[in-house]
């Protein structure tokens, strides 16, 4: 009998180890951005390991890296950033760069919304809110993990190809969903300007040149076009009862008080709490990009039709 307990120990023990080896030997990639990450998991299936930076529910805009953020990515093969400064202060490029590591800029390709912010001109950095972005950003991490590993890249291009098309086939959906609501209801306001590409793309706001009505800008940071003055609160506020807009939404990343003062100052009710900045945490609805985006506009059709 304890001959077979120690053969199957051994066997179990080999097992474990050859398991570890084949794990430690998988390239390690590091998003800045749980929406990145989710979109490198989806292209690098199982042959890479992809590890993110950001918790969900993290602001990207305020984020400060850690001990642990500078060796995960010294240990990584290759990292994944946003760009278009959605990492206040760069901090994914810097880490990148000091650790001597090769840094995709997931968003290159993209032309950017073009927005005013304390009187000059910044590029939005919230582009994943439209589904045909996304497609850029998906199409520059596969040329990232196929010159990373050569061997896998049919494999990288053939799942690229399936998530492409469920980023069509969601992008048709939120059209439908947002045809339900009633034209003149179609106003989206938000703590802060992370839905410019969303309300393009699907033309919300039609009174703000299809641009986000929110108190604080395109950044809740202290970088350049981060912070809500009394003058922008003023009109917003302003814009919000002229607007008739039905409902106000808070949003995952962002402290809900401003809003919530703003709710009650124009006697606004709250329709909910937006995926904005980040996804949902593990076993949420909005764990996964497509799942944060169905979530999402199932809540603004509810509250505004």
């Amino acid at each position: 009998m304890k001959g077979i307990i120690y053969g199957l120990v051994f066997f179990v023990s080999l097992f474990c180890s050859s398991f570890a080896v084949a794990i430690a030997s998988k390239p390690i990639v590091v998003a800045s951005t749980t929406q990145i990450a989710d979109f490198a998991r989806q292209v690098a299936g199982d042959r890479l390991i992809v590890k993110c930076v950001l918790a969900p529910g993290a602001d990207p805009h305020t984020y400060q890296p850690t001990p642990d953020d500078v060796q995960m990515v010294l240990e990584s093969d290759i990292c994944l950033e946003n760009g278009l400064h959605l990492e206040g202060k760069n901090w994914m490029s810097t880490l990148a760069t000091d650790a001597g590591k090769p840094i995709i800029t997931t968003t290159d390709g993209i032309k950017p919304l073009a927005i005013s912010s304390e009187g000059e001109m910044v590029a939005d950095p919230h582009a994943w809110f439209s589904p045909k972005n996304v497609a850029v950003y998906v199409n520059n991490i596969v040329k990232g993990f196929s010159q990373l590993d050569p061997d896998g890249k049919q494999n990288y291009e053939a799942r690229a190809t399936l998530f492409l098309q469920q980023l069509r086939v969601l992008d048709s959906w939120v059209r439908q969903q947002i045809n339900r609501i009633p034209t003149q209801r179609r106003i989206l306001v938000t703590t802060h300007d992370a839905f410019n590409y969303f309300c393009t793309e699907f033309k919300l706001n039609a009174n703000n040149n299809f641009l986000s009505i929110a108190p604080v800008g395109w950044s809740t940071g202290a970088e350049v076009g981060g912070g809500m003055t009394p003058e922008r609160r003023r009109k917003v506020v302003q814009s919000i009862k002229e607007s008739g807009a039905p409902a106000l939404f808070v949003e995952t990343t962002i402290n809900p008080k401003q809003i919530r003062e703003i709710a009650k100052e124009t006697g606004v009710k709250i329709g909910g709490e937006l995926y904005s900045d980040s996804m949902g945490p593990e076993g949420s609805a909005g764990e996964t990009y497509i799942g944060m985006m169905r979530e999402n506009v199932l809540l603004m059709v509810n509250a505004l039709k």
